[in-house]
């Protein structure tokens, strides 16, 4: 679940994309489109963090290899989100190998202001984000905090998925993502998140 989406609409969208997960992998195209649909957006964004404007084709890539191993993955709506990341994560990663160059986030084209509603401090920060900020405050993020605010916010995993997403313990993903969305919250001004000293945000460690 996203962190700026409630339990109930994150669950509706998890039990309509489980259900049309099903139905594609007995071979129904429609419920794949459907699939797509819903999966897409946040994959996009999350990819977007990692490759720039190599995602859209990096996405294609991913897609073609979810089609053709549909038939192998188990789990629900959460569980095929973070499966789905973790197969465009491994694309990205083939590609910036062979570019010789690390993942950045240099090349953020996210809108935030498009994350649902939000129920806390950190989210109000995302909220009030128009698309030329947001690409100036998450490019000062440490990589680690940035891709986890994409794999939480944006994509909608939880801790555990985004953790599997990345190779890393739950705790630690949980832990950058606050991080990096108390950090967006202090650039903007937004109370009540931290009685920190301001810091700038590539000191957030």
């Amino acid at each position: 679940m996203g962190q700026g989406e409630r339990p109930d609409r994150a669950q509706t969208r998890d039990a309509e994309l489980g259900a049309a997960v099903a139905r594609a992998q007995e071979g129904d195209e429609a419920a794949f489109a459907v699939v797509y649909r819903i999966v897409q957006p946040g994959l996009l964004g999350y990819l977007r963090g990692l490759v720039g404007q190599d995602a859209e084709d990096v996405a294609s890539e991913a897609w073609l290899e979810i089609a053709r191993d549909l038939g192998r993955f188990r789990g629900d709506g959460a569980g095929f989100r973070g499966w789905s990341a973790t197969i465009a994560r491994h694309r990205a990663l083939d590609l910036l190998r062979r570019r010789r160059t690390r993942p950045s986030v240099a090349a953020f084209e996210l809108d935030l202001t498009e994350v649902p509603a939000p129920h806390n401090t950190h989210d109000q920060a995302l909220e009030t984000l128009s698309t030329e900020y947001a690409l100036q405050l998450v490019r000062s993020l440490p990589r680690d905090q940035a891709e986890a605010v994409l794999l939480r916010v944006v994509v909608g995993l939880d801790g555990p998925a985004a953790a599997r997403v990345l190779g890393k313990r739950p705790g630690a993903v949980r832990t950058a993502a606050h991080r990096g969305l108390k950090g967006l919250a202090r650039q903007l001004g937004v109370t009540g998140v931290t009685g920190e000293r301001s810091r700038t945000l590539r000191q957030s460690k």
